[in-house]
């Protein structure tokens, strides 16, 4: 894989995030699921949208916020996915480029309007997502740009991809093209929910074409429907490399025959758990794409999801870069 220009492209759906605090009265009134992440349409996202009091906005998208975090560790990084040619599309091709992540897909001229999520963070910490997925729902296999693929070392598939009309047409032609051009395909479970609705497509395509895998504990029990320890021995069965994360009590990680626990490196106290697990999965991409071993590999995880969540929004604020030289 030396001659790959992009050690991560990262498949998902390209979402501009909007951040707001709010109390647990405002998810009452507004009939929110706490801590889940809930599907909206257009009209319910604009209504949320006009109660939010000083809201930020930042493109992201689980698998684009991986991708940032790639690039923010000096890693070589790509995003595939669907935008409208809007102004939050246009928003999000320049952010990204900002973030040194290169974004081949040009904006559609028809369609739905560019994705976002509404994002509310209580004071525990917990984040509430309203998603309203506009393009992302028409995202398909064509865009899937096969030069794109050909150059990367892994593939990394964002589970939220598969609820799309097209998202098992894209996992398989996504396999298909890394199997072409010998690229390594990791997944992430992404929702308890995710998992549970696809349960048995996922688990066949896991077992036929995920070398690297991503869950926490929830979304890894949700999947094999047995307790957390059987569930992991299930997951190495199907795997080369697993990761399965444990907020505040850190993540195991490993493979059949290497297999480590690692704690939570919190930089600061914790503000907003947004992001997390895009980081976590960022920072053990860029250790395996560059030459670092597993165990070091969930080091440098446990830092950049430690370091997301010491401040509100999914993409990193420190120096990765300076933050890793200290392992």
């Amino acid at each position: 894989m030396s001659d790959k220009s992009l050690d991560v492209l990262t498949i998902g759906n390209a979402i501009v995030d909007v951040f707001a605090t709010c109390e647990d009265a405002f998810l009452d009134t507004h009939g929110i699921g706490r801590g889940m992440m809930n599907l909206v349409d257009e009209t319910r996202s604009a209504t949320l949208y006009a109660a939010l009091d000083a809201p930020t906005e930042i493109s992201g998208g689980s698998a684009a916020n991986t991708a940032v975090g790639v690039a923010a560790f000096g890693g070589q990084a790509g995003f595939a996915g669907r935008v409208r040619d809007d102004v939050l599309g246009r928003s999000f091709i320049r952010d990204i480029a900002a973030a040194n992540v290169r974004f081949a897909n040009p904006p559609h001229q028809q369609g739905s309007a560019t994705a976002s999520s509404i994002i509310l963070v209580t004071p525990d910490a917990a984040r509430s997502m309203n998603t309203y997925l506009g393009a992302c729902i028409e995202v398909e296999p064509a865009d899937l740009i096969e030069a794109e693929i050909a150059a990367s070392k892994i593939i990394y598939l964002e589970g939220y991809l598969f609820d799309a009309p097209h998202g098992p047409a894209i996992f398989a032609r996504a396999a298909e093209l890394a199997a072409k051009h010998d690229a390594t395909i990791s997944l992430s479970l992404s929702d308890p929910w995710c998992a549970e609705r696809h349960r048995d497509a996922l688990v066949t395509f896991i077992t036929d074409h995920v070398d690297i895998l991503f869950a926490n504990e929830d979304e890894a029990v949700s999947l094999c429907e047995k307790p957390i320890d059987n569930t992991i021995a299930d997951l190495l069965e199907m795997v080369a490399e697993l990761i399965v994360t444990r907020g505040a009590k850190g993540a195991f990680y490993g493979t059949s025959g290497e297999q480590y626990e690692i704690a939570a490196m919190p930089q600061g106290t914790v503000i907003d758990t947004t992001g997390a697990g895009d980081l976590f999965a960022a920072g053990y991409l860029y250790g395996r794409t560059n030459g670092h071993s597993i165990k070091m590999s969930g080091k440098l995880a446990s830092l950049a999801a430690g370091e997301v969540i010491s401040h509100i929004g999914a993409r990193p604020e420190m120096d990765l870069q300076a933050l890793a030289a200290t392992l």
